[in-house]
């Protein structure tokens, strides 16, 4: 009898333990297209900015972002990147302090890095930007299919094709991309849908404050388990070569970043139980200036890449230096983690962002 209750004692202390050490309830994922890990650990790149072709307000920008030391202008470009995050969770992928993050498949640009990102497999066959249903199972659908969450997974994208990224048809999430309709009774995404019908679209696409707010506004009147919100202008505005406007959406992104974990905060069922973690679906050109405004294969540099993480389960270490390398591959398995999941798939995958699950 002695033995029996000692067993159910150490089996009960391991699983008190290890439902102690996970806590995380809610997760939310924010992707920022294209968004180079040099302005986000450096602030406003003097290089590209002197050069008149890409910022032709360059005074306006130096005198908003400018400073003397990285420090000071990624300060001013992601405030809550660098103060409440690097205060309270982990951020990785500056290259000048050994802090490695790469891509793993060969394409390095965008459909290719989000079936990355969501399925944890650097597909050879997914080499395109085409609206094709992706064939490979993302961590996503897989999270859906679990108990408790089903129909509790939602993404909102400015770019159009997230609904094939994501294979909304087969997955059976809820993906919002560009100007699909919401098809909702709440009065704010009723008017979210009106303005993003009615409103002007200089990239073509709805303006990533319009994806945002639909994304808040159906956390707060859905209270969905697991919201990814995707943006897109940083990519955009750095293909056409507009700096100052890459810039400005940078930090419009960031001050959305704080807005959405503000509200977090905010509501009982998310406070102190959400993990936000932040990352990108492929670098830019740097040794090259002429060439941050690209990405791909051919372009040096543009598999690199930066990650961002906090919430309950993430230790708060700030800005990691020397760390072991990351791949973007090991995001699916750690989205899983975090939930207490195991991603299971066909394909293969890696083991989870070990220091950001523990």
């Amino acid at each position: 009898m002695k033995k029996i209750n000692a067993l159910l004692l150490i089996s009960l202390t391991l699983f008190t333990s290890a439902f102690a050490q996970h806590k995380t309830q809610n997760l939310v994922i924010i992707t920022m297209d294209g968004m180079r890990w040099q302005e986000v650990f450096g602030g406003v790149d003097s290089a590209i900015l002197s050069n008149r072709k890409f910022a032709k307000d360059s005074a306006a920008i130096e005198k908003k972002y400018g400073g003397p030391d990285a420090k000071e202008r990624r300060q001013k470009l992601f405030p809550f990147l660098w103060g409440t995050v690097a205060a309270q969770g982990q951020l990785y992928g500056n290259r000048n302090v050994g802090s490695f993050v790469n891509v793993t498949n060969r394409y390095w640009f965008s459909y290719p890095g989000y079936n990355e990102i969501f399925t944890g497999y650097a597909d050879t066959a997914v080499n395109s930007n085409d609206k094709i249903p992706n064939p490979n199972e993302n961590v996503l659908e897989f999270i859906n299919k679990q108990p408790g969450y089903k129909g509790k997974v939602a993404a909102f994208s400015t770019w159009d094709c997230f609904a094939y990224i994501l294979n909304k048809w087969r997955s059976g999430i809820y993906v919002n991309s560009d100007i699909d309709t919401l098809h909702f009774n709440d009065a704010s995404l009723k008017l979210i849908n009106d303005i993003q019908l009615l409103t002007a679209k200089p990239i073509d696409v709805r303006p990533d404050v319009l994806t945002y707010f639909a994304g808040r506004e159906y956390l707060k009147a859905y209270q969905p388990k697991v919201l990814y919100i995707a943006f897109d202008e940083t990519d955009d505005y750095a293909h056409t070569g507009q700096y100052g406007q890459y810039l400005k959406s940078a930090h419009a992104e960031d001050a959305m970043l704080a807005d959405l974990w503000q509200t977090l905060q905010t509501m009982p069922g998310y406070k102190n139980n959400t993990t936000l973690i932040v990352a990108c679906d492929h670098g830019r050109g740097d040794k090259v200036k002429e060439q941050w405004t690209s990405h791909g294969a051919k372009v040096e540099g543009a598999d690199q890449i930066w990650i961002a993480a906090i919430g309950p389960d993430t230790k708060p270490l700030g800005e990691l230096t020397s760390n072991p390398q990351i791949y973007q591959r090991q995001l699916a398995t750690t989205f899983a983690a975090l939930l207490g999941l195991d991603f299971t798939t066909p394909h293969t995958t890696m083991e989870p962002i070990n220091s950001i699950i523990k």
